[in-house]
């Protein structure tokens, strides 16, 4: 990856203290609803070219931060900027004029297409309704996105035509085409097989505009080692490891399991509902002197954004 993010420009996310509490239903009628705490004190910085990956299991809270800072949904507590704005507790009217420059980019995407339009059609739309282009400009802009990503001799198809990298890239080319600030990812990749995946994200992130940045949601940590500055790894809700993974490798025990599967199971026990949920499935929790894992949270000591940061009793950093 040659892009190098610009850590000494503003940023372009900041999200601080990010709170989303659920209220889940009941099975029954009479049922006791419950509080699902799916993002729990999450708090980081994107700067300007900087492409982070958002890594956990299913349930850790990575979509719900996601669509969050698009203001997809609100959050209980905290606070969303972007580029230098407050993005959350606004009104969709004050939004929508700034929302072409924060863009998604959906996990499925046949879903995302209309099935009566073609490659073409579609990012000529969206550039003409979103982009504000005149039919001329958005025509001739929208061919030469399409050919960029490998889908010139494709203008005409319709999406069940079209092979699933197909439909991605035509997905990718409706984003990318209207040049945003900040692109977020939802597991872009998946149902793909290896050879797509990466052509896809190098289609993503190579033609990322100048400046803009990229949250990448992924299960796949092969890709997040190869496509990213920075690593997010989530749990319960929380951000329990920051890393450059292209200096440092994890060393919270979860993060470790994550990016290599040999040194031991992922969490098979339900999580702790006290102090470190992980600790039920913690290889290092025996280590920590005293009952501290049973009953203290570990959290991410304040620190330069930039530096490695770990939340775990048993890791001195």
């Amino acid at each position: 990856m040659n892009r190098e993010p610009d850590i000494d420009s503003p940023p372009v996310v900041v999200v601080k203290g990010l709170v989303k509490t659920f209220v889940q239903a009941g099975a029954f009628p009479w049922s006791e609803s419950r509080e699902v705490h799916a993002v729990r004190g999450v708090d980081f910085r994107i700067a300007p070219g900087e492409v982070v990956a958002l890594v956990g299991q299913s349930g850790s809270g990575k979509t719900t931060v996601s669509r969050i800072v698009l203001g997809l949904e609100e959050p209980t507590e905290g606070e969303i900027w972007l580029d230098g704005q407050r993005w959350d507790g606004v009104s969709e009217n004050e939004r929508r004029p700034k929302r072409v420059n924060y863009q998604y980019v959906p996990q499925d995407a046949m879903g995302a297409l209309d099935p009566q339009q073609t490659a073409l059609e579609h990012v000529v739309e969206t550039l003409t309704v979103l982009g504000g282009r005149s039919p001329e400009d958005a025509l001739l802009e929208a061919v030469a996105m399409l050919e960029n990503l490998g889908l010139g001799q494709r203008l005409h198809a319709l999406p069940r035509a079209m092979s699933g990298g197909e439909q991605r890239r035509v997905t990718l080319a409706r984003v990318l085409a209207l040049r945003p600030r900040l692109v977020v990812a939802d597991e872009p990749t998946s149902g793909l097989d290896p050879d797509r995946r990466e052509s896809v994200l190098e289609d993503l992130i190579g033609n990322l505009p100048d400046g803009a940045g990229c949250i990448l949601v992924t299960h796949d940590m092969s890709e997040a080692r190869a496509w990213c500055h920075r690593i997010f790894a989530m749990l319960a809700g929380r951000i329990i490891e920051v890393v450059d993974l292209r200096a440092e490798e994890p060393v919270h025990p979860y993060a470790s399991i994550l990016f290599d599967p040999w040194s031991g199971p992922l969490p098979t026990q339900p999580l702790a509902t006290t102090g470190c949920p992980f600790r039920p499935d913690c290889p290092k929790a025996s280590e920590v002197d005293g009952d501290r894992c049973s009953v203290e949270e570990p959290g991410l000591l304040p620190a330069d954004p930039r530096t490695h940061r770990v939340a775990c009793h048993a890791v001195d950093r």
